[in-house]
Order: structure tokens, then sequence, then C-alpha cells
């Protein structure tokens, strides 16, 4: 029987194969209640099995030397996890105060973590309860005696051209079981745009769906099926038209990515002339090949926050010190922005000091991002004394997240020559002259852009918070995600008056939000007077191919009369034509 499943469209491409159903160790523990006698018994049997767990990812870390450099860090992100004091000792207590099993215990202490992660409003934070939740199902495995890894072995003799995983989730440690083979595609029940195995999945260039909720139920193994990783849609027993249809535009795609390939040492520039530059986001320092692949200029985004995830501290100043290093000399000389860290009140910087549950009414409009970074000023002169550090050894740009007042500019600029100061005092070396801007990301700061342009060296303008914040809605809340909507007159007004503003002021001002790396929204970016995007490396060379095909003295007049426009649907319609090339100057 045919049928077809929706998901989350994560990484582009169609993938036409054979289903191989990863099995999963289930979370719903039986909850055992054991004698006094042996509970010490009970404690040693759940620490041998968090012992055999970390020996596995060592295991794995030594024999990943051709595995992609995203699947090392999420193995360290695991270990992490694994290591902390939240999973790792907690467990123990609950075993001896309840006298329970290790399992019960473990899977308890988990889903209050789970509820910690899901109560964060950032998309990427909050996706890392996948991880939790992976790393106990491994120690859950070894409890119940079955491993990891036995779940792998029945993937044996399929073709790896044709092997599609469909899972409940996807760890990436399984999938390094799996390096010997090249998947056609990942497909799982969970996750999100931000979830490793999303991120997996781009840096791998393959197709990908998730969030499809019970793929993994209603698919047998071995049948074939397809994923349509542009649309989010998951066929399953294709008949043969639709086969024959999707084989076709997979041959298109495929032909259309070799052609693009072609752009990766080709200038970006417009028809007439204009340079644009097109930079990289990244999350992870292993994102950099894929940023270099891609044809980026340089780091329009560094998102620091990977470093303070998953652990029961803060990272020191060279551990921060290596992590920015490592991307700097790997960028070999291109520029690289880093954004000092944007967490909230909602993700507390200190968990051994957590008493009872707070509850955060509004996270979005909590302590969070530049808010906590003055709120915290020891751990301010961390990361920029880290930071300042890295900028010996190639450019870096500073960049500070939710700006909104004149005082907290001011502010940071101070806690940025306290840090300079103290490393002269050391005499240790950094870039005395290091550029630092503020990320405009809320509606006031781009209303008042003034304040920013008076005492900054440059901009960034972050869409998805200014368009969460400008419509007051959350874009991963699913009752009120569909009126999530970049093409709204009120946030195109914000975007086209904080880009005039720097360019009048002349000021470096990117786009580094998801807007950046739609092809759809390219022109429109640019009649604005953008020169500077910022995206998902897997996105470069098709703005870069859309630009080439611009001509920016054309653009400019047409885009100022859509921006006139008061109806979102006539402002959809305008840009349709505008991509299609049927507008004129008229």
């Amino acid at each position: 029987m045919s049928f077809t499943l929706h998901g989350l469209a994560v990484s582009d491409g169609i993938a036409i194969g054979q289903a191989h159903l990863m099995s999963h160790a289930t979370l719903e523990v039986s909850h055992l209640v054991i004698a006094p006698r042996m509970v010490d018994r009970e404690i040693a049997r759940f620490e041998a099995a968090l012992a055999r767990v970390r020996a596995e990812f060592e295991m794995m870390k030594e024999s990943m030397e051709h595995a992609p450099a995203e699947l090392g860090a999420f193995i360290d992100l695991h270990s992490m996890i694994l290591s902390d004091p939240e999973l790792s000792e907690v467990p123990k207590q609950l075993i001896r105060e309840r006298r329970c099993n290790a399992e019960w215990a473990l899977v308890q202490q988990m889903e209050l973590l789970v509820e910690q992660f899901e109560q964060i409003e950032d998309q990427y934070l909050r996706e890392r309860s996948y991880d939790v939740r992976q790393v106990v199902e491994r120690v859950v495995r070894e409890l119940v005696g079955q491993p990891g890894r036995a779940a792998l072995k029945a993937a044996k003799g399929v073709k790896e051209e044709n092997l599609i995983v469909v899972a409940h989730d996807l760890a990436p440690a399984d999938v390094i079981a799996f390096k010997e083979h090249h998947f056609a595609s990942f497909v799982t029940d969970v996750g999100g745009a931000t979830s490793h195995t999303a991120i997996l999945a781009r840096s791998l260039a393959i197709p990908a769906v998730l969030g499809l909720h019970n793929a993994r139920q209603l698919i047998r193994d071995k049948e074939t099926i397809i994923v349509d990783g542009t649309r989010g849609v998951l066929i399953v027993n294709p008949d043969p038209r639709v086969l024959e249809e999707y084989r076709l535009r997979k041959s298109q795609i495929e032909l259309e990515r070799s052609k693009l390939k072609r752009l990766k040492t080709a200038k970006s520039a417009t028809l007439d002339g204009v340079d644009i530059a097109l930079h990289a986001n990244i999350e992870l320092p292993g994102d950099v090949t894929a940023a270099l692949e891609g044809g980026a200029e340089g780091i329009g985004l560094f998102r620091t926050e990977f470093l303070f995830l998953g652990r029961g501290d803060m990272p020191t100043e060279d551990e921060q010190f290596e992590s920015y290093r490592k991307v700097v000399k790997g960028m070999e000389g291109r520029p690289v922005t880093i954004r000092t860290f944007d967490l909230g009140a909602d993700k507390d910087l200190h968990p051994e000091d957590v008493v009872g549950d707070r509850v955060h009414t509004n996270p979005a409009l909590g302590l969070r991002a530049i808010r906590v970074s003055l709120a915290e000023p020891k751990m301010f002169q961390k990361q920029l004394r880290a930071i300042l550090r890295a900028s010996k050894y190639g450019r870096i740009k500073l960049l500070i997240p939710m700006l909104s007042h004149a005082h907290e500019i001011d502010q940071t600029l101070a806690a940025v020559e306290q840090a300079k100061s103290s490393l002269r005092g050391q005499k240790i070396a950094f870039d005395e002259s290091i550029e630092v801007g503020g990320m405009i990301e809320i509606p006031a700061a781009a209303l008042a852009v003034g304040l920013f342009l008076r005492r900054l060296n440059f901009l960034s303008i972050g869409t998805n918070d200014l368009i969460q914040y400008t419509l007051a809605i959350d874009r991963s809340d699913e009752q009120v995600s569909h009126l999530y909507d970049p093409l709204h007159p009120a946030v195109l007004m914000l975007l086209a008056h904080t880009i005039t503003s720097a360019e009048k002021a002349n000021m470096p001002i990117s786009v580094c939000g998801e807007l950046a790396g739609d092809p759809t929204l390219t022109r429109l970016l640019l009649g604005m007077g953008l020169r500077q995007f910022s995206m998902h490396p897997a996105h470069i060379l098709e703005v870069k191919q859309k630009v080439m095909q611009s001509d920016v003295s054309e653009l400019g007049p047409i885009v100022r009369r859509m921006l006139r426009l008061e109806e979102p649907a006539k402002i959809r319609e305008q840009l349709e034509k505008l991509n299609a090339g049927t507008l004129g100057n008229g």
C-alpha cells in the first residue's frame, strides 16, 4: 500500500531507496523497588553502564578519521552530557533514597532535564533535549543488556547507495558505526531544523525529513521509499508513475547541484558589477570545512552557545580560546565574526545553584544574551579575553547579541576595554583594533539604529528574532507558527530602515538570519541595499547564483515600490514577479 507522510524539511534534495529500520531502546522502563542490601550493587551496575558507554564514545572518537567533523563535535557533546552530575550522580541519589532500579532513576532524572531544555527560547538549545534523550537511551541499552551497536547489525548487506535510515531518532554515535556506508537519506520521528540529525544531513549534503511522528512504526524494513527533503514529504511504496517522476526530478536536482559547484570560485558580483559578500553561519568548529567547501568568504556568525551545553560547569577561558582559535586558523585569513553567547535565564548558567523550580512566564523577554553577560561580569570577561587572545591568529570581529539600549552598548565597550587592559598587563598579544558590532534583533534597536551607528563598527540583522519580536509570535509554537511571516510589511519596513540607515552612515551591515539563505529573497534584500549576507554553508552557492543573475541598478526602484505595499499577499505576488524577472522600472 502506498501512503505519504509529511514532516519538517531540513536538508534539500530527493532520495529514493530501501528503508532500513533502526531499533531503539524504549525509555518507558519499569519501576522496581529493591531490597536495602541491593542498593550498593544497583549503584555499581549503574556506574558500570556509564563506564561502558563512556569507553564506547572514546573508541568512536579514535575510529572517526574519515567521518564528518560534525560527528566528532556531537560525540564530544554526548560525552559531556554523560559526565554531567545531573545524569551521572543524581540517579545514584534516587537509587539510595527511593530504593529503585537504575533504569527508572535515570529516566526520571532525564525527564526533568528534558523539561528544562524544552522551556528554552532558543531553538538550537531547546533541541539539545534530543541529545540528552539519546545519551540516556544508550545507557539504558547497556543496563537492559542491549548495547547500542547491536541495533546496527541488520544493516549489513544493504547496498549503501540505497540505504535510507528510518528511526525514531538518530544518535551521532549510531552514524559513526555506519561510517563505511554512504546514506541516501535520514528519516526520523522527532527532531527539528537545528537538531544534530539535521545539521549532520546538511553537512553530508543528503536529503532529510524529520518530525514525522510515526514513520518508524508505519514503515516496514526494505520497503521502497522516496524522501523529498525540499518539501518535507516521505512517500512509502510509490506507484510506478510517481517513482518515475521523482527519478526525473532527482536527476534534474543533481544536474543543477553539479552546475552550482562551478560557481564556488566565481566572483560574487551582480550583473552591474556590485560586489556582494557571502559569509557562513556556523554552530560548531567543525562547520569550517563546510563553509570553505561552499565558497564562503568568511564567517558571518559563529554561535558560541555550543561551548556552554551539556556540562555541569562553564568552560574555562583556555577551552574557549582553543575553540575560537581553531575556527580562525581554519578560515585562513578570512574574517570571522564571533557572537558572544546568547543564553537566557531559562538556561541556568550555574546548575549547581538551582533551588526549586523557577517558572519563566516569557523567557524571550527575560534575562538573556547581552543582559546575562552584563549581569555575569566574571563570565563575560572570560569569554572576551578568550576571543581577544584568538584575534592574534586571524581577523576576528566581535558581535554582541540583543542590544536595545545605549547604556548596554557603553557597558559592553567598557567590558571589552577591561579585557584588553588585563591582557596588556599580562603581555598577551591580541588585535588592538578588533571591531565590535551589534545585532539588530529587537524592533526598538531597528527604530533607534542611530544609537548603534554612533557607537559600533558594524551591524548584523538577526531576522529570526526580529520577526518573532515584531509579530509577537513564537515560531516554535505550532499553534501560531503559521502567522510567522517574513514578508509582513512591518518586518520589511524595519529591515529596509536599518539597511538604509547603515548605508547612509557608511557602516557595514549584514543579515545573518534565515532570510539571508533564502534565494527567493536575495533580490529583495539586494534591492534594499544589502551587500553582505551570512547563511548556512549549504545555501551559499544558490544565493551566489541569484546574485550573479541580478542587476542592482534595476532592483532598487522596484523594491522601493514594493515596500509601499501594505498587503502581504500583494508583496508576495510582486516578489514572484521580481524573481521571474517580469517587473520593470515602469
